[in-house]
Formats: structure tokens, C-alpha cells, sequence
């Protein structure tokens, strides 16, 4: 069953709403996926070897910002890869 949330990120304008998802992406154990409602922004972060978040892929303008939003909402929510 797939697991996801809702989340915001802090646009230059305004919020940005999406979804977030639990995602298998190669060499990562931890992966995930955010695609905003209106399809402005798309974000895949995970986390690298060190245990540090790093976004993988996405849409620009990027703002550095959006990863330790995306993490934290991460954490509140509790949807790791070992809850699936």
C-alpha cells in the first residue's frame, strides 16, 4: 500500500500545498517525492550515506529551504520506508 501526505512549502508568493510520497530511488534507503497540487513544483530529497538530506531531483527555481521544510513534515507524519 502506497503511503503519502499532505504538505506546504514556503513559496516566494505564497504556500505551495502538495503530496509527498514514499519513493524507491536507486542508492538511496530513504527517498522521497513532493509534487504540489498545481504541478509548479516537483522535489525528490533523500537521505545520503552521511545521514544528511539532499535533494536528488526537481523543478527551478529551487530554494535551499525546501529540504528542511520537506524533512521536518517528514517527521511529523512518521512515513519512513520501514512503515510500508
Amino acid at each position: 500500500m502506497e503511503q503519502q501526505f499532505n504538505a506546504v512549502l514556503t513559496g516566494s508568493d505564497s504556500p505551495v500545498e502538495g503530496i509527498v510520497d514514499v519513493i524507491n530511488y536507486s542508492g538511496y534507503s530513504q527517498a522521497y517525492e513532493f509534487n504540489s497540487i498545481d504541478d509548479t513544483l516537483h522535489l525528490i530529497i533523500a537521505k545520503d550515506t552521511d545521514g544528511h538530506w539532499i535533494r536528488l531531483e526537481g523543478s527551478e527555481p529551487y530554494f535551499a529551504g525546501w529540504v528542511d521544510e520537506l524533512v521536518e513534515q517528514i517527521n511529523l507524519n512518521s512515513i519512513t520506508p520501514s512503515t510500508l
